[in-house]
């Protein structure tokens, strides 16, 4: 038997790679009644539009049906349909191949190649948590997010700038953001001599106002550089003051100065340097013409700054039926609340004053708006929703929903380790007597007292699909089950049914969008 760990990515590269040269094809199935016929598909007019009208040459049908390589799963069948080229694994092979490396699949995958440097810069943290807008909030939750899952890949990751509002450093503690804090300002000394020198020679003689160094024009650079592409027309020029020039010399410093240790555990990290250094700017959609502003300026300051800059901006946030000046303070004050709220009603008394709870309780505050900032795609408008209601487990879209469900099966789980330890159940067998070649049927019952469809032994394809445990637990089948529940892999299960495990569950992963 092959050995090795199965990939998705790897998979598709070698599906993509045997329909010859030219963009991604293939994808990933996952809707439960596709899934019963295929795994993977190439739809009919990508298929077209590589290889004309003509239907795909059978080597390559023969070659894609014979794919094998590191991480690549195996194949069973590919065969033309209507929908496109359509790919089955062979389920029981790939069954046998993971649950005989279980411990390989929990461990996160070691980059195969160090990486990129990227410097992430994020607007929002140069005010004061006092006057910060929702849609900046969520902007910094974004960019909090992008940094762990960078990080998590084995990509070397800066923050800019550093926090050094003392009531914006305490607000990121509540919200469980790691962000670097107070550093040594950056000198700005040459900043500052180039943009008198551009203000000197394109604007002579001008009247600025108090607090402005110079005005330094940027038509000219966009022109020059063929970049009008994403850019605003409407710019023209930039006011130079002593902020946006410390700004600047930050993110200069951050990009020429990275740490030796930068990348422990990678071999073979790319020399420091501007060359091997990527630049994304997260903000919000109120401050995009600003930060478009701030990119063209560090390029007509800085002859050594990034080539690739990238800007990854936020939608706008609205509050339904709510005032639209709420900050981002009065919002999490809100969301405590009312996690204080519904724990008084479910457990009585006052529990926001004792010190055991008031960890959860913040936890639980921060939990929710990170799902509910989260589980939107950055660039789309997000639309927030105050009532008492929104953080009720009654509904699918709640972050207090999924953190239900996630400590239920926490405490699921905890409950049959107990079962095993008392002996209750018999122990699994080794995963090498097992004969996978009997995974045939697609939606086998339940193990246990579990009788689908109130006849035992006996599932029909076409009826709804219900398991029913001893417990009374009824397990809908996939095509009734209106969420998808996600447990991390960093997840802990521990404590008593008495203890709260909200605390111990990590918010799943949002996309941050392409930057």
């Amino acid at each position: 038997m092959a050995t090795g760990r199965l990939g998705l990515g790897e998979t598709l590269g070698a599906l993509n790679a045997a329909l010859g040269q030219g963009g991604p094809v293939w994808f990933k199935e996952t809707r439960a009644r596709h899934l019963r016929a295929r795994d993977f598909l190439a739809p009919r007019r990508a298929l077209q539009a590589r290889f004309g009208d003509q239907q795909v040459p059978e080597p390559v049908v023969t070659a894609v049906a014979g794919l094998q390589g590191p991480g690549v799963a195996p194949v069973l069948r590919c065969a033309p349909t209507p929908a496109g080229l359509a790919l089955q694994l062979r389920r029981p092979a790939v069954f046998e191949r993971v649950l005989s490396s279980v411990a390989a699949y929990a461990a996160p995958a070691a980059p195969a190649a160090p990486g990129p440097r990227v410097v992430l810069h994020c607007a929002a943290l140069r005010g004061a948590p006092c006057t910060l807008r929702l849609s900046q909030l969520r902007a910094i939750l974004v960019a909090d997010h992008l940094a762990r899952a960078l990080r998590a890949r084995g990509v070397t990751v800066r923050l800019v700038p550093a926090a050094r509002d003392p009531h914006m450093r305490t607000f990121l503690q509540q919200l469980r953001v790691e962000w670097p804090t107070a550093s040594e300002r950056a000198a700005t000394e040459a900043l500052r001599s180039r943009a008198l020198a551009e203000h000197t020679s394109a604007h002579d003689g001008e009247v600025l106002p108090p607090g402005i160094l110079g005005r330094v024009c940027l038509k000219e650079l966009v022109e020059k550089q063929g970049r009008l592409a994403g850019y605003d027309p409407n710019l023209d020029s930039c006011l130079v003051t002593e902020d946006l020039l410390s700004l600047l010399a930050e993110l200069q410093e951050a990009v020429q100065n990275w740490p030796e240790d930068s990348s422990p555990g990678v071999a073979g990290t790319p020399d420091p340097g501007t060359d091997s250094c990527i630049v994304v700017h997260v903000v919000s959609c109120e401050e995009e013409f600003q930060q478009q502003k701030l990119d063209l300026l560090w390029c007509k300051l800085d002859d050594q700054a990034p080539l690739r800059q990238k800007h990854l901006v936020c939608g706008p946030v609205k509050v339904a039926g709510g005032p639209g000046t709420l900050t981002a303070p009065e919002y999490y004050k809100l969301r405590l609340a009312q996690v204080c709220k519904a724990s008084a009603l479910k457990h009585g008394g006052d529990l926001a004053q004792d010190p055991a709870w008031t960890e959860i309780f913040g936890i639980l505050s921060v939990a929710t708006i990170k799902f509910e900032m989260l589980s939107t795609a950055p660039q789309s408008q997000l639309l927030l929703t105050l009532a008492d209601s929104s953080v009720s487990t009654k509904g699918t879209k709640s972050g207090t929903f999924v953190m239900y469900n996630c400590a239920r099966l926490a405490t699921l789980f905890e409950s049959y380790n107990h079962s095993m330890e008392q002996g209750l159940y018999p122990t699994f067998p080794c995963v090498s007597s097992l004969d996978f070649s009997l995974l045939q049927d697609e939606h086998p019952p339940l193990p246990g007292h579990a009788e689908p469809d109130g006849s035992p032994g006996l599932h029909r394809p076409g009826a709804p699909h219900h398991c029913t445990h001893g417990d009374g637990l009824q397990v809908p089948g996939a095509a009734q089950h209106g969420f998808q529940l996600v447990l991390q892999p960093c997840t802990r299960l521990r404590g008593a049914p008495t203890t709260p495990l909200w605390s111990d569950v990590c918010t799943p992963a949002a996309s941050a969008g392409r930057a």
